[in-house]
């Protein structure tokens, strides 16, 4: 009888808990798509603040469709920086993320991926830390819900969605996070340290970056786990069984990333220079109901897709208060103490008030330049940071359920008093320019044999040729392009150090220089030789001058020089490159 009596029981939570999670999921995904709805206005048509990596990241969406549709490497592609081509592996290819959306890039195409990405990156964050809260972390679910809101949705995290979405992307963290607590239970070992392995894997082609991140923040919060209670043993086993799958797992890509070809090291800028300075932590971002942007820029890391903290003044202040209500317990306290650390780290080599004022050396600074923390910009430390912010405040919330009346209505107001200043508010977009009917409409195929290159004039860059990196990507890589914007080494193989481009060459150099001056050179013979020498190196089929180039009519000009009258098809003016040109 009572077993019978119990079912019905069970039954009546599992609806529960399955109402619960769909309306907080449809709450998560609205918000989602309220903060992306400029994107989704025209997902082709619209640039974000960054849209250097935009480009970048459709660049990689349409990789992901060739690996799937087109049995290309996943690891490599010439279809940027042809011939040479780009290790991706030591790029952020997002494999676990462009893999699964090849159908929709396929079908839609890379800038309806992206919109995707960007959305369920804050959506899917928020909703799998929800899963993790109220599942096996907290009893409340408004202290779950309001966890996942904080986690999916901080500032720092719809800062980065402003073109690098992919460091929105936590979503595989919080079942690492489950794996690695469920290690404590006996029995574990093997099935939860392999489950944990493949995880860590997963992780590792949705961004490295942030398992770096997360693995630092487990190695202290772990220790507590491990030693506060039995048996530590099997604890111990299960993460050398993860290591070891992970290992396997990962051993040819790692390999692939460090010595690979287009492998380099370190980054083109400093580690710290978008250090977090203390000012930006109690600051108000661009971008919610009560930001400031003149406050932000200054207080802030100097760009907005680099700024990880600005959590708000009321935010802190609820951190501290919820801190005093989990002082005692010894898991919420090494939590607390590894976002401490990451925090610190996040200060780079300087303590700074704002960025353009020091005070002082930073403790951990020195990390900067120890091997792999060299290819972490400091400031994303802080992004770890936030993310144990919000598992706090979903402890506090389910633990002041245990104070009194007043207390826990002084808690919860005092949450929502430090919350609503941050509600985000849309990206901001603007129109990108239209692509060419040229590119738009394929009348390209019939200028580009299989085996040759599209040169588009300004060349893809960064910054200087962000429109021929989209339109690249806009037409899923199929024709391939010389340079590109990407992470590879500087002139290899004298100097393997990290760049953003290759090594320029004679063509590269003359155009650059056109753009920056105007001014249109006299190229005598030689120099005309070494043009048309670029143009075999690159195999190219055709030269194809933008109608936005800057100088166009200079550019044209020294193109004329060179190869003679071009041809007006589509909107662009192009030249075709005989083979033995």
């Amino acid at each position: 009888m009572a077993t019978g009596a119990a079912e019905p029981v069970r039954i009546s939570a599992r609806i529960r808990d399955g109402l619960a999670d769909s309306v907080v999921l449809l709450c998560y995904l609205l918000l989602a798509l309220w903060v992306a709805r400029g994107l989704w206005g025209g997902p082709s048509s619209r640039l974000l603040y960054n849209h250097d990596d935009q480009g970048f990241f459709m660049a990689m969406l349409a990789h992901g469709e060739r690996v799937v549709f087109y049995g290309d490497s996943p690891f490599y592609t010439d279809r940027l920086n042809f011939p040479d081509g780009v290790n991706l592996m030591a790029n952020t290819s997002v494999l676990a993320i462009s893999l699964p959306l090849a159908p929709v890039t396929h079908e839609f195409g890379p800038a309806v991926s992206f919109a995707v990405m960007l959305t369920v990156a804050l959506a899917g964050t928020a909703g799998a830390w929800w899963w993790l809260l109220s599942r096996h972390l907290v009893e409340s679910r408004v202290a779950a819900f309001a966890g996942g809101l904080w986690i999916g949705f901080a500032p720092g995290f719809v800062l980065h969605t402003n073109g690098q979405p992919n460091l929105a992307c936590g979503f595989v963290v919080p079942f690492i996070v489950w794996q690695v607590i469920r290690l404590r239970e006996p029995g574990r070992r093997w099935r939860g340290g392999a489950l944990l392995g493949v995880l860590i894997a997963v992780q590792a082609f949705v961004g490295e970056e942030f398992l770096l991140l997360l693995a630092i923040t487990l190695g202290f919060v772990a220790f507590f786990f491990a030693f506060s209670r039995p048996p530590v043993r099997d604890f111990l086993a299960g993460l050398l069984v993860a290591a070891g799958v992970a290992g396997v797992l990962l051993a040819y890509p790692l390999y692939w990333q460090f010595f690979g070809p287009g492998h380099y090291s370190g980054l083109p800028f400093r580690p710290d220079l978008y250090a977090t300075p203390l000012g930006s932590i109690v600051a108000y971002p661009r971008g919610v109901l009560a930001g400031n942007d003149a406050i932000a820029k200054r207080v802030g890391g100097g760009s907005l897709t680099e700024d990880a903290t600005l959590w708000g003044p009321g935010a802190c202040l609820m951190l501290l208060v919820s801190m005093a209500l989990l002082w005692r317990s010894v898991a919420a306290r090494s939590v607390a103490l590894a976002g401490l650390v990451l925090l610190v780290m996040s200060f780079g080599s300087r303590l700074r008030i704002t960025k353009a004022t020091s005070i002082g050396p930073a403790p951990l600074g020195w990390l900067d330049r120890l091997p792999v923390f060299d290819l972490v910009s400091t400031s994303r430390y802080a992004l770890a940071t936030t993310t144990i912010v919000g598992v706090l405040f979903a402890l506090a919330g389910d633990r002041v359920r245990r104070c009194s009346r007043l207390w826990r209505g002084a808690f919860w107001g005092g949450m929502a008093v430090a919350m609503v200043p941050l509600f985000p508010l849309p990206l901001h977009t603007r129109p990108a320019p239209p692509t060419p009917a040229f590119f738009a409409d394929g009348n390209w195929r019939s200028y580009v044999p299989d085996g040759r290159s599209v040169v588009i004039v300004p060349l893809p860059a960064m910054v200087t040729g962000r429109d021929g990196m989209r339109i690249a990507a806009l037409n899923h890589l199929d024709f391939p392009v010389p340079r590109g914007y990407f992470l590879g080494p500087k002139d290899p193989p004298r100097d393997n150090s990290g760049s953003w481009s290759p090594p320029a060459r004679y063509t590269v150099l003359l155009l650059d220089g056109i753009r920056r001056t105007g001014r249109v050179p006299v190229l005598i013979g030689g120099e005309r030789q070494a043009v048309l020498s670029d143009l075999r190196y690159w195999r190219a089929a055709i030269v194809v001058l933008l109608p936005a180039a800057p100088h166009r009519a200079a550019v044209r000009r020294v193109l004329i020089s060179v190869l003679g009258p071009p041809s007006a098809v589509g909107g662009v003016e192009l030249w075709r490159v005989p083979a033995e040109a």
